[in-house]
């Protein structure tokens, strides 16, 4: 929810998916196989011990793509309309050039022979552990813009260091459980293995066909030509808020229809506008996006103007849709007044009255709290059996196939893993100890801890539903209370305890991936360890230039404005300063959120005993996690990012699918790759030639932004500020 991050949780179910993966699969001759029938279809039972794996190609396009995939992917993050490139673009491009290098350089020590999946491989789970932006930029970047305060290179460094490669250790540990049992089967990473073996294996193309690289760089140039219309020439494209535009001046019309409202009828001709802050559409199988729309409209447009026009928690004084922090007056809310040495002065909170936030936005942490404790009771009622049977033939049957084959490699000694978890751990509290980050070492062990607590079953769950539970909210919660009136502490502590985990998940699942590819175990450490490095180096130093040379960046500078740090921020403010007993507690207007841990936890069972009654019903697709999580990115996500999505969604999961299935077995991921590629590299095309230089597209009507001026106003006007 709000600043959690959810690069992954946009990815495709690939459990649903099977019919397609099954196009891809190959053949097997071997008699025995993995006993798990998804597995079996797609994951290759032979393996050669002697295909060479770090290569001179290796290194060279596994540095390179990390230092681009992370550079490209931090840079999208300041900016007004954020946009992440996964690993697929890498997995993609990597391929031709790889066979390139394998043809042209001189066969020997540089070049062993032909490029191969192996190499291909870890190419890409280099890039992909280089390819997430480090959680701690936010701190860095809240503390610089909005507390005023910096620690310096080092002592940035050390903090994103240790909150990154944390979670490395813990996965040398969850490897025995979650790595090494065919029962631990991480569904998502079956499409990756199918889209390797595809690329690996000779297309047999008809006449006139075209194949999938062709049909990648083609799509990509298109993109990148088009682009310049939505993101230069006619930035109107990008949010057309059509029905306001009929009565401007209507406020209630702006509201409802406003792009920065609730949206309502708004259209985006821009790629980069509509993958913003979902990830792309065309990845993302129809029945979770059924599921995305029910919960849209049900909160967006249903929930929450019934709550504003009834003004709930005095919603009119405050504008529909934003994260911002406000008094009670509906003034703008300056944490710097209640603040003495970044932490929170009760006198002057007293003084200077309660905090309040739209009723939009206290209702998002609501859902957060039921999407929660809902994701509990569906994993107990959908999965309990499933998940204690598995978890049982993971300790009595985990030598599958592919776990013997494994056996040909040297595993990696345990206390390569305990090393990077004590010495990170060391780290983190070395920083905090010695810069004022105002949370003690006694702070830093319980994150950790929690973070170590829930990894296991997290990593169960995730390893055979797909789905992983946030700690976000569990941690600035405990510690909201615990060191009420810290908001950099509480940043701190979330990033230790909620982006390790998730850090762990990752790392373990990519170790997956390269059991089922036949990876050895010591390169796979040393390519995870390689792209987590570059990207700590590259993230670091790309927020410190953009925050060093871009005016108002994050604050009044419209191309940076840093929609995830900003509600990073005001979650530091409503977690950490005023603190979740103050916000949240007996006392509070908002206190009735909490009914939203219960409501959550309820809301699943209907449905599953629904789906046990009327076995074919459409109870069967309601999925109450999706659901709840469907406003999870709302703020800073607009509604209009939402019902675009939604209808490309449309157009390529369900009508292509259906209506075309070759065509979108072959090319519907490789278009999302293409576009992805052709935007990014539109912006940091027009960023260099023009954005850098202060060089602007002349005013028309095609660049205004006052096209519907009361979009972001209240319902009530606010006095005039006094600060």
């Amino acid at each position: 929810m709000l600043e959690q991050r959810t690069e992954h949780s946009n990815e495709k179910e690939p459990v649903h998916q099977m019919e397609d993966m099954e196009s891809f699969s190959i053949t097997l001759e071997e008699d025995e196989n993995s006993p798990i029938p998804e597995v079996a279809a797609i994951v290759s039972n032979r393996d050669d011990p002697s295909a060479p794996v770090m290569t001179f190609r290796y290194w060279v396009m596994a540095i390179f793509f990390s230092i681009l995939l992370s550079f490209f992917n931090q840079f999208f993050w300041f900016r007004t309309q954020p946009m992440t490139i996964n690993s697929l673009v890498i997995q993609l491009i990597s391929y031709p050039i790889g066979k390139l290098m394998a043809r042209v350089l001189p066969y020997g020590v540089l070049n062993p022979g032909p490029f191969n999946i192996k190499e291909h491989v870890l190419v890409a789970l280099t890039a992909n552990c280089a390819g997430n932006t480090a959680y701690a930029v936010d701190i860095i970047v809240i503390q610089k813009i909005f507390y005023k305060q910096d620690f310096g290179f080092l002592a940035n460094f050390l903090l994103i260091v240790c909150t990154q490669t944390l979670g490395f250790g813990m996965a040398g540990v969850l490897r025995r459980y979650l790595v090494y049992p065919a029962a631990m089967i991480w569904p998502a990473n079956l499409v990756q293995v199918a889209l390797f073996n595809t690329l690996h294996k000779d297309e047999d193309l008809k006449p006139g066909q075209w194949s999938r690289f062709k049909f990648f760089l083609v799509a990509a140039f298109c993109m990148f030509l088009y682009q310049w219309i939505p993101g230069f020439i006619f930035p109107v494209a990008s949010s057309i808020a059509w029905i306001c535009w009929v009565k401007p001046d209507n406020l209630v019309l702006s509201q409802l229809t406003g792009a920065s409202g609730l949206g309502m009828g708004a259209i985006s001709l821009d790629w980069n506008n509509i993958v913003s802050f979902l990830g792309s559409p065309l990845i993302v199988p129809w029945w979770a996006q059924v599921n995305i729309a029910i919960g849209f409209f049900l909160i967006a447009w249903v929930l929450v103007p019934i709550a504003y026009y009834a003004n709930l928690w005095e919603a009119k004084r405050f504008p529909i849709l934003t994260s911002g922090l406000y008094r009670e007056d509906g003034s703008k809310f300056v944490v710097s007044n209640v603040l003495s040495n970044n932490v929170l002065n009760e006198t002057l909170y007293a003084e200077y009255g309660p905090l309040r936030i739209s009723t939009f936005f206290a209702l998002t942490y609501g859902i957060g709290f039921a999407g929660l404790t809902s994701m509990i009771t569906h994993t107990w009622l959908y999965y309990r059996h499933k998940l204690v049977a598995q978890w049982k033939q993971s300790r009595g049957q985990s030598e599958d196939i592919h776990h013997r084959l494994m056996q040909a490699y040297p595993e990696v000694p345990d206390w390569w893993y305990a090393a990077i978890f004590i010495s990170m751990t060391a780290i983190g509290i070395i920083t905090c100890e010695i810069w004022d980050y105002k949370l003690p070492w006694w702070g830093v062990l319980l994150a950790v801890t929690i973070a170590a607590v829930f990894s296991l079953p997290v990593g169960l769950i995730q390893a055979i539903t797909n789905q992983q539970p946030g700690l976000n909210i569990i941690t600035e919660y405990t510690i909201g209370y615990i060191l009420p009136g810290r908001p950099i502490a509480n940043a701190t502590f979330k990033t230790l305890g909620y982006i390790s985990m998730t850090q762990a998940m990752t790392f373990v699942g990519d170790l997956k991936l390269g059991h089922y590819m036949k990876i050895p175990p010591r390169s796979m450490f040393w390519a995870q360890l390689l792209g987590t490095i570059i990207a700590n180096i590259i993230n670091l130093a790309t927020a410190n230039w953009l925050l060093s040379t871009q005016e108002g960046i994050c604050e009044t500078n419209p191309t940076f404005s840093c929609p995830m740090a900003t509600t990073f921020y005001s979650a530091s403010v409503v977690w950490g300063v005023v603190s979740p007993n103050r916000m949240f507690g007996p006392s509070s207007m908002y206190n009735a959120i909490n009914y939203f841990f219960l409501i959550g936890f309820l809301l699943p069972i209907p449905f599953y005993y629904l789906k046990k009654v009327f076995p074919n019903s459409i109870a069967q697709y309601v999925h109450i996690p999706v659901l709840l999580a469907a406003t999870g990115m709302m703020p800073p996500a607009q509604a209009y990012h939402y019902t675009n999505w939604l209808a490309l969604g449309f157009a390529f999961q369900y009508f292509a699918r259906r209506y075309h299935p070759e065509w979108h077995l072959r090319f519907t991921y490789v278009l999302s790759a293409a576009f992805d590629s052709g935007v990014a590299f539109m912006i940091l095309l027009s960023f260099f030639i023009f954005t850098i230089r202060g060089v602007n597209m002349p005013d028309w009507w095609g660049t205004r932004t006052d096209l519907c001026p009361l979009e972001m106003q209240p319902y009530y006007a606010p006095p005039v500020e006094n600060n």
